[in-house]
This record gives C-alpha cells, structure tokens and sequence, in this order.
C-alpha cells in the first residue's frame, strides 16, 4: 500500500505514486490517441487526448491505489460505431502496446546507461519502478477479463455471441463489483504472471 510506503519511505513513496500516476495516463492517453487517429472525436471532446493525468485519474481508482496497493483510470470513452470493429481492436490494444513500448524504454535505459543509473540510489528506483508497473499493467489489461482490454480485444475477435455478452455483462451495474471480487480471488495467481514475466524481462538484460 502506498500509504504504508508514505509513511516508512517519503522519498520512495513519492517515485512509486510519479511511476504510477505516469504509467496510467500514458496507457489511458494510448487508448484516446488511437481513437482520435481513427476518426472518433469522442475521447477528444471529453479531454482525454492529452498527456495531463489530471485528465485520466479517478478519484475511486487513486484512492484505491493509497489504501489498497492497485487501482484504475477514467475509462476512455469511444464511439465504436465511428472506428469499427478492428478499430476498437486497435483501441484496445493502444494502452498495453503503450506500457510495453515504456517498459522497452526502461530496458533500453538499463543495457545503454545501466552503470550510470544504478550508481544513483534514486535512478535505480525510478527506472525499475516504471518498468515494473508497465510490464503490471500490460499483463493485467491483456487479460480475458471483463471491463479490462482483454475483453475489449476478445469481443473485437470475436464480435458474435462472446462479443455480445461481453457488452451486456459491463453494461451491468454490478459488473465493477464482480470484476473486483474475481481479481481478488485471482490476485495470486495473476501476481504469479506478473512476476514472472517481470523476472524475464530483467533476466534479458542481466538484472
């Protein structure tokens, strides 16, 4: 919890909550971004075209995020009936192609300037924190689950019977309720997912 984290290491609960909140509106701006290109002006009326976090945080999301150790963004909104069917695939995709194409960056980072970052005790976390929350958040939204990109990319796939309930399920107003409670019950095993490739990523460059 970063509450926890405030109060036992200032300095490291401000680097952890910068990543954080960095890491989030990039993939949020990812998904705006695309739907702009794409010809919807939807994210671009209500502001979510922008680098400004301001424009993507929810106030529930970051507030889970202190208390409880993971939380969410504003959903981007998109008309899928101005981008299509492929183009909300490409939608979806955006945020998680935009943390790896971040934790990329931190990679790249390491194997070019690793000796000079890791001889700066603030460096080192920063680079790794980003890298870490951007490889968290790329796995956590591929999953096929609903209301997280996954979904979004399985109902673009497959846009018959499997696309149809997909929709009508977080159409409900309980679906936050049950998302969270099978993230819950999961949260071992997708921890498990995210570490490993966590682990891969920085086995690659020797770390």
């Amino acid at each position: 919890m970063l509450i926890s984290l405030l109060l036992s290491d200032p300095l490291a609960f401000f680097i952890v909550a910068a990543c954080l909140v960095l890491s989030l509106t990039l993939h949020e701006w990812g998904h705006a971004y695309a739907a702009d290109r794409l010809g919807d002006s939807t994210p671009r009326r209500f502001g979510r075209v922008s680098l400004n976090p301001a424009a993507h945080l929810d106030p529930i999301g970051t507030l889970l995020l202190l208390f409880a150790g993971f939380g969410f963004a504003k959903p981007v909104p998109v008309n899928g009936a101005r981008v299509g069917r492929w183009g909300m695939l490409i939608v979806a995709l955006a945020g998680p192609l935009m943390n790896i194409a971040v934790a990329l960056v931190c990679v790249l980072l390491l194997l070019l300037f690793g000796s000079a970052i890791l001889s700066s005790t603030v460096l080192t976390t920063a680079v790794l924190t980003v890298l870490s929350i951007n490889i968290l958040l790329a796995v956590f939204n591929l999953l096929p689950i609903p209301l997280f990109d996954g979904s979004r990319i399985l109902a673009a796939l497959f846009p018959g019977t499997l696309g149809r309930s997909l929709a009508e399920f977080e159409a409900q107003p309980f679906s936050f309720v049950i998302v969270m409670l099978i993230v819950f019950i999961g949260s071992n095993q997708i921890g498990q997912l995210v570490r490993a490739v966590q682990s891969f990523a920085l086995g690659l460059i020797g770390y």
